[in-house]
């Protein structure tokens, strides 16, 4: 098999039936038939690898994840019905009461109501770090912290940290590295090399990459996702086999997608730099993104999201929102189309005014995900709806 990632994503496949089809069949079935008593007994058993029931196994989840695993350099994984299950499993599994997480500041905003309304009520406690101030990270572990987690670049403050940097607090401190690796991807970004312990992705985003399907998966050694099948098997945040087609098939064009979502994106950013209604413009590739030399080294391209925030408020966002004319108005993100997201008023609606201005979500901020089409019409768009 070829290192190079175009082609693994392409050429990695389920074994091919009698049918000898081209591409790889869609097995919608819950069950699996066993040839006799005693095969039943020791797949059961452990002793046989196969197929028993969908929620465990199914031979498209297994595709995904063996894709999945190659390209981000894991041993195995686990594929969920959605990204915040992803997050959910991982943390059920390694976690208990009295145990104690390190977490980026600036995260979604399910993964924020995880940690103060699920986890806490189970006597799991946290302290929040700011992904800007990496030297305040270490007096934060304590004798009981179990994980440090991490999403960069974060949501939707596109802030950065050095991976190498927390997989060595990790390593000092004997907690697992958990990264939210959703918006980078691994064509940009393979957390797993840099030394974390799993990398999880919401594969509803740019692994799809069209705004079709659900989708999770949560990636790292053999051993540690043992531990997280061992919790997935009986709680059921399985990944249905007809999703997990769609998302193997979408990985074929990941590359090419990302490619040209990145060289939107980055002419979007200095554009908008430039532009007097325009208070900030956050994007990792830009040189004035505080972080800019980490994304260089750690990153191939600076991704598919640009967040703003413009002049004027909430009142100013609302009116280049309702001016756009060709993006869409969506809370997703990571689509073939363009699409504009107020976050203080939706995806982070739950955070209180002082939470959001912490992590720098302001009442005039905006995340842009930045699609595939010309990037005339983009600029365009977004011209015509700051002048309006």
């Amino acid at each position: 098999m070829s290192d190079n990632f175009e082609t693994i994503a392409i050429r990695t496949q389920t074994e091919r039936s009698s049918h000898k089809e081209h591409s790889a069949p869609i097995y919608l079935t819950s069950s699996y038939k066993f040839d006799d008593a005693e095969e039943m007994r020791a797949l059961f058993a452990n002793e046989k690898e196969g197929n028993v029931y969908s929620r465990y196994s199914n031979p498209n989840t297994s595709e995904f994840i063996e894709k999945m695993a190659l390209l981000e350099g894991a041993e195995d994984g686990f594929a969920t019905a959605t990204g915040m299950a992803a997050i959910f499993t991982t943390f059920a599994a390694f976690l208990k009461s009295g145990d104690h997480i390190v977490s980026s500041r600036s995260v979604f905003g399910s993964t924020h109501q995880l940690l103060t309304n699920v986890f806490a009520k189970w006597g799991v406690t946290f302290d929040y770090a700011d992904l800007d101030k990496p030297q305040d990270w270490e007096a934060l572990i304590k004798p009981n912290t179990k994980i440090i987690f991490v999403e960069t670049p974060s949501n939707p403050g596109i802030d950065i940290i050095d991976l190498e940097f927390l997989a060595g607090l990790a390593k000092k401190h004997n907690a697992l590295l958990v990264v939210d690796n959703c918006f980078a991807t691994p064509y940009l970004q393979q957390p797993i090399k840099l030394g974390a312990h799993i990398s999880i992705h919401s594969a509803t985003k740019y692994i799809d990459g069209q705004g079709r399907a659900l989708g999770g998966i949560i990636l790292g050694t053999k051993a540690l996702i043992a531990d997280v099948v061992a919790f997935a098997r009986h709680s059921g945040p399985s990944l249905s086999p007809f999703n997990a087609w769609i998302l193997s098939k979408s990985l074929e064009t990941l590359a090419v997608r990302m490619d040209r979502h990145c060289e939107n994106a980055l002419k979007v950013a200095e554009y908008l730099e430039q532009h007097p209604k325009i208070k900030l413009v956050k994007y990792p590739f830009l040189p004035s993104h505080p972080q800019y030399e980490i994304a260089k080294k750690q990153m191939r391209q600076g991704g598919g999201i640009v967040t703003i925030v413009v002049d004027g408020g909430i009142d100013a966002a609302r009116k280049f929102m309702d001016g756009l004319k060709m993006f869409s108005i969506s809370a997703n993100l990571a689509d073939t189309r363009s699409i504009a997201t107020h976050p203080a008023t939706s995806t982070h609606s739950k955070l209180t005014e002082e939470e959001r201005n912490i992590v720098g979500i302001e009442q005039g901020s905006i995340r842009l995900s930045i699609g595939l089409e010309h990037i005339d019409d983009i600029l365009k768009d977004i011209e015509q709806a700051l002048g309006s």
